[in-house]
């Protein structure tokens, strides 16, 4: 397909993304729990459009920004706003790690913070090549136990290296969603290890991707950035009223 006939900018790309992210954590709140009930498990499944799009435009913004590290730092400071929306929003104990478990303490901005900077170290001639190393498992290590853990540095980062050829970008996605889907199904949770492997539905908005950012929504270059906690409140406010203060995600 020429470039021409691509129909959707970023814009309004991500827009798709918070709409899907949106439907996703109501459901959570509405329907507690992994639920083996089909219309729960359609309502996951569009929120899977969400985590490839927003890996896919954390490469592209990689690409574009006049300085990654300020554009790090950005993420970093939403990660930490985020932390405490996430949390609330799912029943997740503001203190990582004080409920016993290793996934899910936080939300995805922080993995895609430091995506930003791994994409950053190896890109830059300053580093030595141990450093460039080391920082994979170290970057990994730092972000396993936020929403979609490492695979949210390690996704970008590919996306970031395979930029320009949209079939190995493609495979990226699956290949990554996979082994999150795959760790979940054997250890923690088959049905939602299941669900994330309809990623893949993303692939085919993303090829209509015409690389043009597009007129910014509502007037605000920070939407996108200022949805993601904002929304969270409601859904733990929602949660609260329905479900009282226990934790809605993944199965009981």
């Amino acid at each position: 397909m020429s470039l021409t006939k691509k129909r959707l900018n970023a814009n309004q790309i991500k827009l798709i993304a918070i709409i899907a992210m949106t439907v996703d954590h109501l459901t959570w709140a509405f329907f507690p729990g992994t639920q083996a009930v089909w219309y729960v498990f359609a309502l996951h499944i569009i929120g899977r459009l969400t985590a490839p799009i927003m890996w896919f435009f954390i490469a592209e913004g990689c690409y574009y920004t006049r300085n990654i590290w300020k554009y790090a730092g950005r993420l970093f400071i939403f990660a930490f706003i985020s932390h405490f929306a996430y949390n609330f929003a799912f029943g997740i104990p503001f203190l990582p790690f004080s409920s016993g478990s290793l996934f899910n303490q936080t939300g995805v901005m922080w993995s895609l913070a430091w995506a930003v900077v791994l994409i950053a170290v190896q890109r830059d001639e300053r580093f030595p090549k141990l450093v460039k190393i080391l920082a994979f498992p170290v970057i990994c290590l730092i972000s396993f136990p936020s929403d979609w853990s490492c695979i949210a540095v390690m996704c970008p980062f590919f996306l970031y290296q395979h930029r320009g050829n949209f079939k190995a970008q493609s495979i990226d996605i699956v290949l990554w969603t996979f082994v999150y889907a795959a760790v979940f199904f054997i250890f923690l949770d088959k049905l939602y290890g299941v669900l994330q492997m309809f990623t893949f539905l993303t692939i085919p908005i993303l090829a209509q991707y015409n690389g043009e950012r597009g007129k910014t929504i509502l007037g605000t270059k920070w939407l996108f950035y200022i949805y993601y906690p904002a929304h969270l409140v409601i859904v733990g406010i929602i949660r609260l009223a329905l479900n009282g203060n226990v934790p809605i995600i993944f199965s009981s």
